[in-house]
């Protein structure tokens, strides 16, 4: 065991360490990222919550609203006191009217972003009173024979169901010399930064450690991701440092995604390649046959400067030589009989029209002599050309006339395609065929093939695991 072996399973703790505290970091970041809108959600439920995390986004109840619901507050103690016929009461829902009034003109909830509790507020008084216009509204519902006809009781309740959360949720933030809101987060944020700062120090300076080759930039670099760690601005991207934090820590198993997001972008790539590659060959081989260079290369190796010879050798004239002996070893023997059976059928239609033939056919005896000569010079003229064929291959004399008739073949073949209206026959139907190939084949290979290839790859990469 090496002396530096105990480390690694305190090095694996400290990472575990840092990658929970950075999941803790996000976790708080997140919610403070969310607090101003969930804010009256935690209000109702949390309400020591909010009572605590206020400061820190230095928000403070409304002046205006708070008081509105102290004057409710009042309202309900007066009530209990000397009931809803006195003038005590009578005063404080004038004041009720009146400030009603005036958080309708002023939209105090305007300054939290929240203009949209005002008309709430005022939809609920609307339907609750039967009133066209909030104004009425809020004056009946504040109002003593409204409340006599439908009780204190019941619109207490129904006002602190419905339009106490409401106005309640109301708050206003401090702004600084800058007209910013005050954001106190930062505070809480710091101490994660100075750890987060630390570590990434401490992995730059083992990096330039072992990698004495990299600058001081270079091995920072290598963890840009932890950056947003640092920065007191945009938290929300330290989403990316925190997953590839418990990742590494084996805290998150990122394996699934990873190979899915691998497969599609392998399969992605692939296909666009493999359209750009084949539309871009089969385009270059038709501007290539549109200047008449394809007959040029092919029948003019001599041409080709400049231009790697693999073996020392022309491919083209060696493709002509292997198919023409293919054609006689190989091919021939097997269409031999087919090749007998024409040369008896063009035989026989031959002598047919001789009188000496049809003479022959009307002799007792001797009717079927002209189809057995037919027949054995047929066998004859096949088995000939075939020896003589494989015969001038073998010998030297008729390999050299072999040679010689590829070239002059060759050579007139050449003066033919170059007449006009050959070669552009030929042109126009050799370019028609790769753009049904480029049309029909390469999208298909882009396709089909590549999430194959693909899945044939990932198979053998499991298997040399």
């Amino acid at each position: 065991m090496t002396p530096s072996s105990p480390s690694l399973p305190r090095r694996h703790w400290s990472q575990w360490l840092l990658a929970l505290v950075a999941l803790l970091n996000l976790v708080l970041v997140t919610f403070d990222l969310s607090y101003l809108h969930w804010r009256d959600v935690y209000l109702q439920v949390l309400p020591s919550l909010t009572q605590a995390y206020d400061p820190v986004k230095a928000i403070q109840p409304h002046p205006e609203t708070q008081h509105y619901l102290s004057q409710v507050d009042r309202l309900n103690q007066q009530i209990s006191q000397t009931g809803l016929q006195s003038s005590e009461t009578e005063t404080l829902l004038a004041e009720l009217r009146q400030l009603s009034q005036q958080m309708s003109q002023d939209n105090p909830f305007e300054e939290a972003n929240k203009p949209h509790v005002l008309a709430k507020i005022k939809q609920e008084v609307r339907d609750r009173t039967g009133e066209q216009t909030a104004r009425d509204g809020f004056a009946t519902f504040w109002s003593v024979p409204y409340l006599l006809q439908a009780g204190w009781q019941t619109e207490a309740e129904f006002f602190n169901s419905n339009l106490r959360p409401l106005i309640a949720g109301n708050y206003y933030r401090d702004s600084d010399r800058y007209s910013l809101f005050v954001d106190r987060f930062w505070l809480l944020d710091l101490p994660f930064i100075l750890i987060f700062a630390i570590d990434f120090l401490a992995r730059t300076y083992r990096t330039s450690r072992r990698r004495p080759d990299l600058t001081w930039l270079e091995a920072i670099l290598r963890r840009w991701y932890d950056l947003f760690l640092l920065l007191p601005f945009w938290r929300w991207l330290r989403v990316i440092p925190v997953t590839i934090r418990l990742y590494e820590s084996k805290l998150l198993n990122l394996e699934p995604l990873r190979a899915q997001l691998n497969h599609d972008f392998a399969v992605s790539f692939a296909q666009e390649l493999t359209e750009m590659v084949g539309i871009q060959v089969i385009d270059q081989v038709q501007d290539t046959i549109h200047q008449g260079d394809l007959a040029r290369w092919l029948l003019h190796p001599e041409s080709r400067r400049p231009y790697v010879q693999v073996n020392h050798r022309d491919e083209v004239t060696a493709i002509a030589t292997r198919l023409i002996k293919v054609s006689v070893y190989d091919v021939l023997p097997q269409v031999q009989p087919d090749v007998e059976e024409l040369l008896r059928h063009g035989i026989t239609n031959t002598l047919s029209q001789a009188p000496i033939y049809q003479q022959l056919q009307l002799l007792p005896g001797l009717n079927g002599l002209p189809a057995q000569i037919a027949d054995n010079l047929a066998r004859t003229l096949s088995q000939s050309v075939y020896n003589s064929l494989t015969g001038i291959l073998s010998d030297p004399v008729g390999a050299e006339i072999t040679t010689r008739l590829t070239q002059n073949f060759r050579d007139a073949l050449e003066q033919e395609l170059q007449k006009t209206h050959n070669l552009q026959e030929i042109q126009a139907l050799l370019i028609d065929l790769l753009e049904e190939i480029k049309i029909n084949y390469v999208a298909g290979i882009a396709q089909g093939g590549m999430a194959r290839a693909i899945e044939e790859a990932e198979q053998l990469q499991r298997a040399r695991r």
